[in-house]
C-alpha cells in the first residue's frame, strides 16, 4: 500500500543568500503545496529553525556569514534539531566537498543550477522518509501505551484476585479432606472435587500471571542465594502430594541428601511447582511421577518425569514459544493456560540455566532444567 503524503502538512526552510534562488525555490515548492519559509543567510537560518521548526532544510553551502556546512554542524549538535534532514544546494561537486557535506550531516545534495524535476523528486523522497518515521513513532508509542495498559490490567487482576482465591482454595482443600463421599454423598463429593480442582487451577493461573507480568515489565528482580535444591523439591512434593492423591498418583524423589545451588529460591520454587503440577495434570489415574535431582559437571540438573498422556510430535515445537500460546487439557480435563511453561523457561534463564523436555505421545514427558552449583 502506497503511503499518502499531504504536502501542506510539511514545512520546508529554504536558505540561500541569492534572492532569485530563494524566490524560485519558494515558487517551485509552493506549487507542490509544501509549506515554505525562507532565510537569506546562515545566522537567520538558525533562528528560523528555532521559531518555525521545519521538517526539512534546503541549505545553500556558500554563504557570506556562516557556511552551510557550519549551519549543519550547529543544527546536528543541538538537541531537538539533530533529526531535521538537510539537503545541500551547492555548485561544489568535488568528492572532498561531498564527503565533507555528509560528514556535517547532509541527507542529500542538489547541484546548482538545479533541475526542477530532480529538486522535487529529492525533496519528496526526504519528506517520504519523514512521514514513514512519524508513522513508526506514532505506532510505537501506541504500542507502548497498549502494552503498559495490558500489563497494568494483568497485574491488577492477578494481584487483587490472588488473595481471596487463596482463601477459597484452602477452605476447599480442608473440605475435601474432612468430607469424604460417605459423609456428603457421591454427587456432592464430586461437585466439591470439581470446585477444588477448578480453584487450584485458577489460583495457579493467577499466581503465574502475576509473576509473568512482573517479570516482563522488569519489576521482578533476580535475588540469587545459596540453598539446598533437594530440600526445596522435597517440600514442594509434600504440598502437592495432597493434589496428587486425588488422582491416586504417587510422587517419588530420587536425589542425594543435599545439593547446593545458587539461584533465586522463589523463582526456582515456582519452576518446580509448575513442572510437578503439569506432571500431575497429564498423568493417568494411579500413575507415578519421578522427580530426579543430579549433579553433572558444574551443574545441577532437575528432572520431572511422568508416564501420562505425553505430547504429540507435531505439537512439541509449539511449546516454550510466546507467539504460539499452546495449551492442552489434562487427563481429568484439567484446563491449562500455556503460561506456566513460559514462566518456567523465563525464570530458569534469568538464573543462568536452561529448560528442555522430551516427550512421546501415550508414554509421558520429562521436563528438565539445570542450575549452576553453589559458588
Amino acid at each position: 500500500m502506497k503511503m499518502e503524503i499531504i504536502p501542506s502538512e510539511y514545512k520546508i526552510l529554504v536558505v540561500d543568500d541569492v534572492l532569485s534562488n530563494v524566490l524560485l525555490l519558494k515558487v517551485l515548492l509552493t506549487n507542490e503545496k509544501f509549506n515554505v519559509v525562507t532565510a537569506m543567510n546562515g545566522t537567520q537560518a538558525l533562528k528560523m529553525v528555532e521559531t518555525e521548526l521545519p521538517d526539512l532544510v534546503l541549505l545553500d553551502v556558500m554563504m557570506p556569514d556562516i557556511s552551510g556546512f557550519e549551519v549543519a554542524q550547529k543544527l546536528k549538535a543541538k538537541t531537538g534539531y539533530e533529526q531535521i534532514p538537510i539537503i545541500f544546494l551547492t555548485a561544489l561537486n568535488s568528492t572532498a566537498d561531498i564527503v565533507k557535506g555528509f560528514q556535517t550531516g547532509a541527507n542529500d545534495f542538489i547541484s546548482k543550477p538545479f533541475n526542477k524535476e530532480e529538486l522535487i523528486i529529492r525533496v519528496t523522497h526526504q519528506i517520504s522518509l519523514i512521514a514513514a518515521k512519524r508513522i513508526i513513532y506514532n505506532q510505537t508509542e501506541e504500542l507502548k501505551r497498549t502494552i503498559k495498559g495490558r500489563d497494568k490490567l494483568y497485574s491488577v487482576i492477578a494481584h487483587d484476585l490472588r488473595s481471596p482465591m487463596a482463601s477459597i482454595k484452602m477452605v476447599l482443600n480442608m473440605l475435601m479432606i474432612n468430607l469424604p463421599s460417605e459423609k456428603v454423598g457421591e454427587e456432592m463429593h464430586e461437585l466439591l472435587d470439581m470446585a477444588n480442582q477448578t480453584t487450584e487451577e485458577l489460583f495457579s493461573l493467577l499466581d503465574n500471571l502475576l509473576k509473568w507480568t512482573k517479570s516482563q515489565i522488569g519489576r521482578l528482580n533476580v535475588v540469587p542465594q545459596d540453598f539446598d535444591i533437594v530440600g526445596v523439591a522435597a517440600g514442594i512434593i509434600e504440598v502437592f502430594s495432597m493434589v496428587a492423591e486425588l488422582k491416586k498418583i504417587k510422587i517419588n524423589l530420587k536425589a542425594p541428601e543435599q545439593l547446593e545451588v545458587r539461584a533465586d529460591i522463589d523463582m526456582i520454587k515456582t519452576v518446580v511447582r509448575n513442572l510437578i503440577s503439569n506432571a500431575i495434570k497429564f498423568s493417568n489415574l494411579e500413575g507415578e511421577i519421578l522427580v530426579s535431582i543430579d549433579e553433572k559437571d558444574e551443574q545441577i540438573v532437575v528432572s520431572v518425569e511422568d508416564h501420562g498422556r505425553g505430547i504429540k510430535e507435531e505439537d512439541q515445537g509449539k511449546l516454550l514459544h510466546v507467539d504460539t500460546h499452546f495449551s492442552t487439557f489434562g487427563t481429568k480435563n484439567e484446563e491449562g493456560s500455556g503460561l506456566g511453561l513460559l514462566l518456567c523457561q523465563d525464570f530458569v534463564r534469568k538464573n543462568g540455566g536452561e529448560l528442555w523436555f522430551s516427550s512421546k505421545e501415550g508414554e509421558g514427558s520429562t521436563f528438565n532444567f539445570y542450575l549452576n552449583k553453589m559458588s
